[in-house]
């Protein structure tokens, strides 16, 4: 296959990107979540990311391979339909735009409006939130749904009207949220050494606090969310010297870079506060704790600016969603969401719905997740139960590369597909465990979802 794109990038270059790519928000957020599954277990915390670590890295591998078979694809979508075929593909098109982007987009949303209102009442201790900072105004008030709301509508506003300042934007956030994690992972483990915090934290659980579920393979599911992203990190395979050789380079020496980062950040963050304070007030406390309220609150908003650049990067695939559909002729009314304005070059009525979803999905969660105002029946975690469709979602993907690559070699062919066929397994036993009822409910809005697509969808697939 012709590959039209200049071959520029180096190993380094390569390894930058692979990183860069996966490394986002989600650490921010799930470090506490995994202690809470955990009931401050810190030892299975870790096992915890290891193995969501080294589960990324098989299935990475395996779409590298695909990657340099099918060089001009580009993305899960075209994967699924090079593999499996049309009808597939568009499935998981419709479920990426409908549920998996809108999902994950307004969780970084809220992660925004969090940090920010964490960065604001430490700066102004005195500003009045309906439910007071100390008793989770700045995760579960009014003040952090409008202005999560107000996000996602930034989002849209910048990625709609203006697609180079969204790139600009991106670029920029990139930078910023290494400094955070950087600095708590050195700086936190040598204060937790010295003060001896961080082997209290190791020896000694949270107290009191009640695990429910299996706590290991829930903390798994947990860490599927900050791994995320490493799908994307196929799709330079195109533009680098020596591909064949470097992709994998790359894809490992990033892969465990980025555990590693994971890894030392969660561990920093033990260093600077107990499990108890950990599992109450996330990390905040930790930053405080170790530099100060000035350092620290500084940090909180380095935070709050890194949730927004990876909410931008998710808000442009949920507003290019349904147009994607569109361009292949798929989907509901593709003549009117395959249309691109000609000003803006965008596709406005596709970015209006994604904009719709991201609301939807946004107050869902919300209501179900944070504020518990909605409890019983399809109660579930959209922020993670997505992502583990995904991981099932690529299992016919590995099995149909198996039966087809019949020239590929033993490795490539058998060994890193089956591996990631069980890595894939795992993680959606891990959910079933991890999750239990709240996988039926959210199977059935799933249902729901998959079945207005099919009969939504005005193309016959072959």
């Amino acid at each position: 296959m012709d590959n039209k794109l200049e071959r520029k990038y180096g190993l380094f270059t390569a390894i930058c990107m692979v990183v860069g790519i996966v490394i986002g928000s989600g650490v921010f957020f799930k470090a506490q979540v995994i202690l809470e599954k955990t009931g401050g277990n810190m030892p299975l915390g870790i096992l915890a990311w290891l193995i969501g670590g080294v589960i990324m890295l098989v299935c990475v591998l395996t779409f590298a391979n695909m990657s340099q078979k099918y060089e001009k694809v580009n993305g899960i979508v075209d994967y699924a339909e090079a593999t499996v075929g049309p009808k597939y593909g568009y499935l998981v098109g419709w479920f990426m735009t409908t549920i998996y982007y809108p999902t994950l987009t307004s969780v970084l949303a809220w992660l925004s409006a969090r940090y920010t209102l964490v960065f604001l009442t430490s700066v102004n201790p005195s500003l009045p939130l309906v439910v007071p900072a100390e008793q989770g105004g700045c995760v579960i008030g009014p003040e952090c749904i409008a202005l999560m709301l107000f996000y996602l509508c930034c989002g849209y506003a910048v990625n709609a009207l203006s697609p180079k300042l969204a790139g600009k934007l991106q670029t920029s956030t990139t930078v910023i949220k290494f400094i955070p994690l950087t600095l708590m992972a050195v700086v936190g483990i040598v204060y937790g050494l010295t003060t001896g915090q961080l082997a209290s934290n190791f020896a000694n659980p949270a107290l009191g606090y009640e695990v429910i579920g299996n706590p290991l393979f829930a903390a798994v599911c947990a860490t599927a969310f900050a791994y995320e992203g490493w799908i994307i990190a196929t799709s330079i395979n195109s533009e680098l010297k020596d591909s064949k050789r470097n992709l994998p380079k790359a894809l490992i020496i990033g892969g465990l870079i980025i555990i590693a980062t994971y890894l030392f950040y969660y561990i920093g963050v033990a260093g600077g506060a107990s499990n108890d304070q950990l599992i109450r007030e996330g990390a905040t406390v930790a930053f405080l704790n170790i530099f100060g309220n000035v350092f620290g609150n500084v940090l909180n908003l380095f935070v709050a600016i890194s949730c927004l650049g990876t909410m931008n990067g998710l808000m442009l695939g949920c507003v290019r969603g349904l147009y994607s559909l569109a361009a292949r002729k798929e989907g509901p009314r593709p003549e009117i969401f395959s249309q691109v304005d000609a000003k803006t070059n965008m596709a406005h009525n596709s970015s209006v719905v994604g904009l719709l979803m991201c609301g939807f999905w946004g107050l869902y969660f919300y209501l179900a997740n944070l504020a518990g105002t909605w409890q019983g029946a399809f109660v579930f975690d959209s922020s993670e139960l997505p992502i583990i469709t995904i991981y099932a979602m690529y299992i016919p993907i590995f099995i149909q590369w198996i039966r087809k690559q019949k020239d590929e070699s033993v490795l490539r062919r058998f060994i890193l597909p089956i591996l990631s066929i069980c890595g894939a397994v795992f993680m959606v036993a891990a959910c079933i465990l991890g999750h239990g009822m709240a996988c039926v409910w959210y199977l059935i809005v799933f249902a729901v979802f998959m079945l207005v697509g099919v009969l939504l969808n005005r193309k016959k697939t072959a």
